[in-house]
């Protein structure tokens, strides 16, 4: 027994009582089925504004439209194995008006035979030269330390990615087709319906089939179809700064604001952003936790839901194509089935989890009248008009469709030089 220490001999009794206490090690949970509903409601109608600025678009977060519409996204994965062809399908409530429910498709899947490339060199793309000016906050004047100047030039491809770095939020992760697991989308290659303006997600919901078990919950207001995005005539101030104003969406839970443009006198393109400090808010332009979104109010990127202003500087009193886009954060369904018990001890069998998001986005041209001041338009329809002249300073509420010309011009010069930075 020399040598032989008190440790070695206490060891295997601790070990065996650390193996008799329940909860003890954790229990790994099984995979279970995931289901995910996207709901968004758009407003992206841009007066002047050509098919061929899709790609910008889709760069400022948004997509092109006819004024306001609603967007349903269904998807769900599941690791369960079934010999037969995978069906399933979402029971909807009669308020959504589109049938009795709507089919999850599982995609087909194509495969392709490998090409060895001949061998051709990749054109030699030339470094773009754009500088970007970057500004933040609302207010009649720009803030100090303003603006942020981004050369390309000057900057090596490291140093760009730092200079438009922003702030992360929690990546969200969808149900998508992978190895292993089964997987169902609605719209799909079988149905592509669009959803009416006057539908409503309030009520029962059953998500079902042959790979699913049975997946059932219930909506409330807050996580139906967000009233889509209204702005009131924007009034230009002296200085040549945009007072914006929005109607309140009641179910928002914050608001943020980006606009962008291209300054016919320098070449320069600007950048700029409703948050109180430096954030160009590419991450933002999407669905958000509500964690996410109370985290950044604090942080004074993300406008609280009470606010329904905001002046942008006048920087952008030489850009006849800038525009601005908007988006509003609602709610989170989160649901997991059966709930995790409060007791560690206790084990958990989760069958299957729930998520419902919700966004309402608009996107509106800061165009420029003949008398100098410059209007917002996201839609034929506002849900409040101006009572005067005094409200109204160009005392006309039309929008002169050929003034779009020049702004076009300008948005295709803005879209030419990201594209060679952004890839779109």
């Amino acid at each position: 027994m020399r040598g032989f220490r008190l440790v070695d001999l206490l060891a295997p009794c601790c070990l065996l009582l650390l193996i008799a206490i329940p909860g003890h090690a954790a229990e790994k949970i099984k995979p279970y089925p995931h289901y995910w509903m996207s709901i968004a409601t758009t407003n992206q109608s841009i007066p002047g504004m050509s098919g061929q600025m899709t790609g910008m678009a889709a760069l400022m977060g948004g997509k092109m439209g006819l004024g306001p519409r609603r967007e349903l996204l269904l998807k769900t994965e599941s690791p369960l194995v079934v010999t037969d062809k995978p069906q399933a399908s979402h029971v909807i409530p009669p308020g959504l008006n589109m049938g009795a429910s709507l089919p999850l498709v599982t995609p087909q899947v194509e495969k392709h035979e490998y090409m060895p490339s001949k061998g051709e060199k990749p054109e030699k793309l030339e470094k773009p030269k754009v500088r970007m000016l970057i500004y933040w906050g609302c207010g009649e004047t720009v803030g100090k330390g303003q603006p942020r100047v981004i050369d390309t030039a000057k900057m090596s491809p490291a140093d760009f990615g730092k200079a438009f770095a922003g702030r992360s939020p929690t990546r969200q992760i969808p149900p998508s087709a992978h190895k292993g697991w089964i997987y169902g989308e609605w719209p799909n290659s079988e149905e592509r319906t669009d959803v009416p303006k006057d539908s409503s997600l309030v009520g029962s919901h059953l998500v079902k089939g042959n790979y699913l078990p049975d997946i059932s919950f219930v909506l409330d207001k807050k996580r139906d179809f967000m009233e889509s995005v209204e702005f009131l005539p924007i009034q230009a101030t002296p200085s040549g700064a945009m007072k914006v104003e929005w109607q309140p969406i009641t179910t928002a839970i914050g608001y943020f604001a980006a606009a962008m443009g291209h300054d016919q006198l320098s070449g320069d393109s600007i950048f700029w952003s409703a948050s109180e400090v430096p954030e160009i808010g590419f991450a933002l332009q999407d669905y958000l936790t509500p964690g996410d979104v109370n985290r950044f109010i604090k942080e004074k990127v993300v406008l609280d839901a009470s606010r329904t202003t905001c002046t942008i500087p006048p920087i952008f009193k030489n850009s006849q194509g800038a525009m601005l886009q908007f988006i509003a954060y609602g709610e989170e369904l989160n649901l997991i089935h059966p709930p995790k018990p409060k007791d560690p001890r206790q084990s958990w069998d989760p069958k299957w989890s729930v998520k419902v998001r919700l966004k309402s986005t608009g996107m509106t041209s800061l165009m420029a009248t003949d008398d100098g001041s410059r209007r917002g338009n996201s839609s034929t329809k506002s849900r409040q008009q101006p009572k005067s002249q005094d409200d109204d300073p160009s005392g006309s509420q039309t929008v002169d469709e050929d003034s779009g010309s020049d702004s076009v011009k300008s948005k295709e010069g803005v879209k030419d030089r990201l594209r060679g930075i952004f890839g779109f």
